[in-house]
């Protein structure tokens, strides 16, 4: 869960807005004086220094029965530090527009800060402390607790949580994707302050650390704050391993019984790994099939022709260990039926036929045209920027993507249909849909 650490920041958010075009957008390698490299982007047009980062080692690393810790930790990082109690410490970004901000995915633990020009020392020396000397106080961890205790209450009646939780549940049955980040009702009670000082000791190292900085700031004094922020923490991680695994459940379905006036369906299956020589055609063909655009297939099949659900969409998420395809919509209950046999039959059309010349033409234009809109902001770069990183695609894959998507085949993207789309689907419904029954 991100967590958005000063109110008064967002007066001078539009700021961070203002930045070059990407066409003209120079990315620069440096290496800090400790040894710690990061990626840096110059943007004089504004007094602002934006940073993302991120430490290997999210959710999966949480036991079963500590559940989510990390995402506690997250939490609880800007609740106190050092010889600063929470109420200081949020005082001191309040007062200077300083935004930190946490969140823990399953592989990584992310983080970002903004900072106006003139307050940058105070907003690293901040992160410093967060980082190497949180405090998880007794009062804001409960306070932390009882607020993850309510939110987890509120999804046991929630349509789409109970459908999506249950369907990574079936998916990685005994493996850490397969349980809820943010922790259960039975877990998160159980956590304790050194549950929270374990992650932080194995997690926030800085051997797999990746940092973006985008801003008004030479390469020394970003080499210089990544050192003050960054330069305090181990070398070196300690992790468990997390085994590679597949999505099992394919071909099953599993209704949630719950008294709602319409269902909720999450669908999926297979997907490709980012190193995957096929993830590029992959990644087209999905967005044909249903990438959340209005021109996709299932959205023309289920609600332009049809009139079956408001929504409907598809995509590919990748982790280190396990990759899927997952998509979901939301439809009358007396329908769900009849829209699940237009998502199940599309997909089929799709592995068995792949896509047409004419559709793969019009993908790959709109995604050439459309990833701009993600490097818009200074923010946004810096947040790409941490992700190619950890896909490790390259300095230059900005530049490189377009020739990437053109190079794609006809038979390259019919070979991706296949593989994403020829084994079935696991699919979860949550309501009291009609004619639609659990399968094992």
């Amino acid at each position: 869960m991100m967590r958005r650490c000063s109110l008064f920041a967002a007066a001078v958010s539009a700021l961070f807005s203002i930045v070059a075009p990407a066409s003209a957008m120079t990315i620069e390698r440096i290496v800090s004086p400790l040894g710690i490299e990061a990626w840096l982007v110059r943007d004089k047009s504004v007094p602002l220094v934006a940073m993302n980062y991120a430490f290997h080692g999210g959710s999966s690393q949480d036991t079963a029965d500590k559940a989510g810790a990390a995402n506690m930790a997250a939490n609880m990082l800007d609740e106190g530090a050092g010889e600063l109690d929470a109420k200081v410490f949020h005082e001191r970004m309040e007062s200077r527009a300083i935004e930190l901000s946490f969140r823990v995915g399953r592989d990584y633990f992310h983080g970002s800060l903004k900072t106006l020009l003139e307050h940058r020392d105070e907003a690293f020396d901040l992160l410093r402390l967060a980082l190497n000397a949180p405090r998880f106080d007794a009062d804001a961890m409960e306070r932390t607790r009882a607020q993850l205790i309510s939110s987890l209450r509120r999804e046991t009646t929630s349509p789409n949580s109970l459908a999506s939780k249950r369907w990574w549940e079936a998916a990685f049955p005994d493996h850490p994707y397969g349980r809820e980040g943010r922790g259960t009702l039975e877990s998160v009670p159980a956590i304790t302050a050194d549950d929270l000082r374990g992650y932080v000791k194995r997690v926030f190292a800085r051997n797999e650390l990746k940092i973006a900085i985008v801003g008004d700031i030479d390469a020394a004094t970003a080499g210089a704050m990544i050192d003050r922020a960054f330069g305090g923490l181990p070398a070196k991680n300690d992790l468990r391993a997390v085994v590679p695994v597949e999505p099992r459940g394919l071909g099953r379905r599993i209704v949630i019984d719950i008294d709602v006036p319409q269902a909720v369906v999450t669908f999926g299956g297979p997907g490709l790994a980012r190193n995957d020589p096929d993830f590029m055609a992959g990644y087209i063909v999905n967005h044909i099939l249903g990438g959340g655009s209005f021109s996709s297939r299932l959205y023309r099949e289920v609600r332009e022709k049809r009139g079956l659900a408001y929504g409907v969409s598809d995509s590919l998420v990748w982790f280190r260990s396990a990759a899927v395809s997952i998509g979901g919509t939301q439809t009358r209950a007396e329908r769900t039926g009849d829209a699940l046999a237009i998502i199940e039959q599309e997909a089929k059309r799709m592995a068995e036929e792949g896509p047409n010349a004419e559709e793969l033409a019009k993908a790959k234009s709109y995604l050439k045209g459309s990833y701009a809109l993600s490097l818009d902001t200074s923010t946004k770069i810096a947040a790409q920027l941490i992700q190619i990183q950890i896909d490790d695609l390259g300095i230059d894959y900005i530049k490189n993507r377009n020739s990437l998507i053109d190079a794609v085949t006809i038979a390259d993207a019919k070979r991706a249909a296949k593989r994403l789309y020829g084994s079935g689907m696991l699919v979860t419904v949550a309501g009291r849909p009609k004619g639609v029954v659990s399968t094992q």
